[in-house]
């Protein structure tokens, strides 16, 4: 079954699917990755949301925010796919979409992000590279990766 994509700015989620995205971050940061850490960081209403629904659940997710907001590239974070999901290839549909959009709504493809280090193969079929040394962001191995 195929992804149904929305890219929507914070002022255009309903109170469901802000509360839905909220709970699928938490659901797959907080308890899965048993990450304690402040997910709701005041920086949703400057991003644009990307929205994979199966039917009408949110199954997969990212945000995007322009270029000199997060980095001085256009940024992607939050990445997310919901457990059981994870098998049917929406990763690699987000993220299609994500790129899609930054390009359509910040008018380029340069494009960073703070990639967990376990998923570099990941980003880099998507035409990321790594970046810099490792670092632990919340106790989490990462490494910064760029798209050009």
């Amino acid at each position: 079954m195929d992804l149904n994509i929305e890219v929507k700015k914070f002022s255009e989620l309903s109170l469901t699917e802000l509360y839905d995205i909220l709970q699928l971050r938490s659901e797959v940061f907080v308890v899965e990755q048993d990450c304690v850490y402040q997910d709701i960081d005041g920086k949703d209403n400057e991003a644009l949301h990307i929205i994979g629904f199966k039917e009408d659940e949110i199954v997969a997710y990212t945000r995007c925010f322009k270029p000199g907001y997060y980095f001085e590239e256009a940024a992607i974070g939050r990445v997310v796919v919901k457990d059981l999901e994870r098998k049917f290839g929406y990763g690699h549909e987000i993220m299609k979409a994500s790129d899609k959009a930054i390009k359509e709504h910040y008018k380029t493809s340069n494009i960073k992000l703070s990639a967990q280090q376990y998923l570099i193969k990941f980003y880099e079929s998507h035409g990321y590279q790594t970046t810099g040394e490792g670092y632990l962001e919340d106790g989490i191995p990462h490494i910064g990766m760029i798209k050009d």
